[in-house]
This record gives structure tokens, sequence and C-alpha cells, in this order.
């Protein structure tokens, strides 16, 4: 099983680890389109940066680290990304990691081992004119076809490379029924940790790990999943 997260805007700075080094990220196969983003992104002037990440002046920050994507420090993708989501999934405090990966626009997709740099650019951006998805096209896809994926990515990343038969998961509030968007990522953080702490080979086996650690769960027998929240 592999539990595929969102990336999340808010990333850690710094890091311990070498510069980037394509050849020691899973999924080689993509190397070809991250060497192509990342020459791009990394040579972006910073003005023109800030109007295409649609970003402002205050976080020029952001921007002029883009410029060193190759030389900058790494660290392990699942302690890059911060935020709601991460907090929750509390990656620090799990004995293996091994179970989870993060979608992302520069890099596909990522282990959560896999030593990046800090960076900035959503799934949702054009770089040089062009979308992430034309330019990832099939290939995350095909990277992540063999195996039992649990896609938690939000929809514009799963835009970037759909997993024909994975499992998704829908939150939506006890009360109102409604999808709830506030608590969203807290809950995926809460139901990521449930499922990395086992390992599942069928949604029936998802079902069962996340209803044993208290998670209210709808299932229909389809590869989509409903997480009531209190």
């Amino acid at each position: 099983m592999l539990i595929v997260l969102p990336p999340s805007e808010t990333k850690s700075h710094g890091g311990s680890g070498a510069p980037l080094d394509l050849a020691e990220l899973s999924f080689p196969e993509l190397t070809p389109v991250r060497r192509e983003l990342v020459d791009a992104l990394s040579t972006l002037p910073v003005d023109d940066a800030l109007e295409t990440l649609k970003i402002s002046e205050k976080l020029r920050g952001e921007a002029e680290s883009n410029t060193r994507l190759w030389t900058n420090p790494t660290m392990p993708a699942i302690e890059r990304y911060t935020g709601v989501l991460y907090d929750a999934l509390d990656a620090a405090t799990l004995e293996d990691t091994s179970r989870l990966a993060v979608g992302s626009a520069l890099f596909g997709v990522v282990r959560a081992a896999d030593p990046i740099p800090h960076y900035r650019l959503s799934g949702g951006s054009k770089l040089g004119g062009r979308t992430m998805k034309s330019r990832w096209g099939k290939l995350i896809t095909e990277a992540l076809s063999g195996e039992f994926i649990v896609d938690l990515r939000s929809g514009t990343y799963q835009t970037l490379g759909k997993v024909p038969g994975a499992v998704t998961v829908r939150v939506v509030s006890g009360e109102t029924r409604q999808v709830i968007s506030h608590f969203n990522k807290h809950f995926k953080g809460e139901f990521a940790r449930a499922l990395a702490l086992h390992d599942a080979g069928s949604v029936g086996d998802v079902v069962d790990i996340a209803r044993a650690a208290g998670l209210d769960i709808e299932f229909d027998g389809g590869p989509e999943l409903t997480l009531v929240t209190p």
C-alpha cells in the first residue's frame, strides 16, 4: 500500500541534506520532467516568479528560494511539508513512513524519505506557458500503477496523475452531511496516520484499519470512502 498525500504551500526551510540530486528520488521515470521543471523554475527571474506563482511581494523570499533549487540543502519530503494535515499525521512519531508519499507539482510524486529542497510551485501554476497537467502527461499515473494506492491528494493534484481504482476519501460533516473544507486536511492527516501504522491490500482492509482507529467511515463497496467528522 502507498498512501499519497497532498503537498502543502507551506514548507520548512533549510535542511541538513546534500543539494538536490534527482537520482536520489524514487520513481526515476519522472526524472526528465523533474529536471525540466527544476531548470525552468530556478532560472525564472524573481519578479516574473511573483506573477507566475501568484504570490505577493511579502513572499518574495519564496521566489528567491526557487532560484537556488540546485544548491539549497534538502530534507526528507515528509519533513519538508508542513501545515494542518502534516500536524495531524505527526510523522516524526511514526516508526515507519515507508507507506507514505507526497504528490508534487515540481517532482510529480516522492516517497516520504526522498530528499528535496524548499520550493514554491503549485499544481495550478503555469510555467513557460504550460500547465503542470500538460507537462506531466501520463507519467505520474504510470509511475503509481502496480501498487495499491490510497490517494488523499486534492482534486488539482489528482488531475496531474489520476490513479484508476485508487481508494479516495471524502470528508463530510456528521451534522449537515456537507463536504467540509476547513478541517478536511486535519481528518485526512488522522486517516493517513492510522493507515501508516498497518499494511493493507484492499479497500476493505483500509476500512477496517480506519474504523479500528476510531474513525467513522462509510463504505458502499466502491473505492470512494466517506469519512464522517464528529
